[in-house]
């Protein structure tokens, strides 16, 4: 049987092992932010657990937690949803049983990103033994978390809701970390400063279904749509900016479904995705691919349809990344790169409300069976976010 947890809160190592210890694959809480509630009551946050739901979406649990009254408004940003743990069989162990072994915590979420939620509750629990409790510092500030079961998922109940029901309540933040696991390689390696924009585009091709031996009574779309895919994949997007890649558009699928190979299709579909950086937006993106498939398609029957999921985004170096960099250099002794690299988070929603940047754990094993991460990286990172928050509230000068 295994132990029970303790929810001391300065041990980053056991309320992470809590949190993995609850199964909360999306849209599923678990007792995930139940755990993550009662660690942050013992250190005095006000906490607000918000439920959100939408049309054909599933109901889902999110969490706003803040400590102080006023003056800047330092926010956490993260998830303790995870994605399922594929075949439980291929596990060394239980994905969810939250072991430590040679080192190691294992487990669905430990990477991404239940131990960076952890490893930023008992930062603070640090802070307040170190400095006192946020309203009675020289220059009061406040610290908050807050905390989605919707970010694996479609990211619809969780984050920009939270963010709305702030605005409507008139609070702010003015800064914000979020705390995915941004290091490639090594604790302090990696700090997002930005990213892409994703959308998807969805290509149909109509023509006119005939006999495979009479093509001058059909009109193959299969042939068209492979005419107007090499047409969009032909020249590059861009080259890249002074903080971005280059664009990259990638087709994903291409589906006729025809069962008979004598029979010429009536409709040919594709699908692709564009990641994309700050010389285009999404609007940007539909005109040009319409004009280039106009020119390609020679007056033949297309449409295409688009579902955009994040615009490209940048917070410039200045006080919040130096803040971090700073912090890594002090704890590691690196010097962290500043990258817009990787795929969406939802610091695409953060960004309309304030400077946002992301740094958390060493990534390599996020997603995967026998997940897991270092628990000196765990413990290193409690520091580097402590650090974070002496430095932006200037503690310790």
């Amino acid at each position: 049987m295994t132990a029970p947890i303790s929810l001391q809160t300065d041990d980053p190592i056991a309320l992470s092992q809590a949190l993995i210890r609850c199964p909360s694959v999306t849209p599923e809480d678990g007792g995930a932010l139940g755990v993550l509630e009662s660690a942050l009551k013992s250190l005095g946050f006000s906490v607000n657990r918000l439920r959100f739901a939408d049309v054909g979406t599933p109901d889902v649990e999110n969490l706003y937690a803040r400590l102080g009254s006023g003056g800047a408004n330092f926010c956490f940003a993260g998830h303790t949803d995870v994605v399922p743990v594929g075949d439980a069989d291929a596990w060394a162990g239980d994905p969810f049983a939250g072991e430590v072994i040679d080192g190691h915590l294992y487990g669905r979420g430990a990477a991404d990103m239940k131990s960076a939620i952890a490893a930023f509750t008992a930062a603070t629990d640090r802070l307040i033994a170190r400095h006192g409790v946020p309203d009675s510092w020289a220059q009061p500030g406040s610290i908050s978390l807050l905390i989605t079961g919707d970010e694996e998922g479609p990211a619809i109940n969780g984050t920009r809701k939270v963010l709305e029901w702030l605005s409507e309540k008139g609070e702010t933040l003015d800064a914000c970390i979020v705390g995915e696991p941004t290091n490639p390689d090594a604790m302090g390696d990696m700090i997002k400063i930005g990213r892409r924009g994703s959308m998807m585009g969805y290509l149909t091709v109509r023509g006119v279904q005939g006999h495979a031996a009479y093509p001058h009574l059909a009109d193959n779309p299969a042939h068209r749509i492979v005419r107007l895919l090499d047409a969009l994949t032909a020249e590059p997007l861009d080259e890249g900016s002074e903080h971005f890649q280059p664009s990259t558009l990638q087709i994903t699928t291409i589906d006729i479904g025809n069962p008979a190979e004598n029979v010429i299709p009536g409709e040919a579909r594709a699908t692709f995705n564009i990641r994309f950086c700050d010389l285009h937006t999404s609007e940007s993106l539909k005109v040009r691919l319409h004009e280039i498939l106009d020119v390609a398609s020679e007056g033949g029957d297309y449409s295409l349809a688009f579902r955009i999921t994040g615009e490209s985004f940048l917070t410039l170096p200045g006080p919040l990344s130096d803040s971090i960099s700073g912090a890594v250099r002090a704890v590691t002794g690196r010097t962290p790169e500043l990258s817009t690299t990787g795929g969406t988070s939802d610091a695409r929603f953060i960004k309309d409300h304030c400077p946002v940047a992301e740094f958390g754990l060493v990534g390599q094993t996020m997603h995967k069976v026998d997940e897991n991460v270092s628990c000196a990286d765990i413990e290193t990172l409690t520091e580097i976010y402590l650090k974070v928050l002496e430095t932006y509230f200037e503690l310790n000068q």
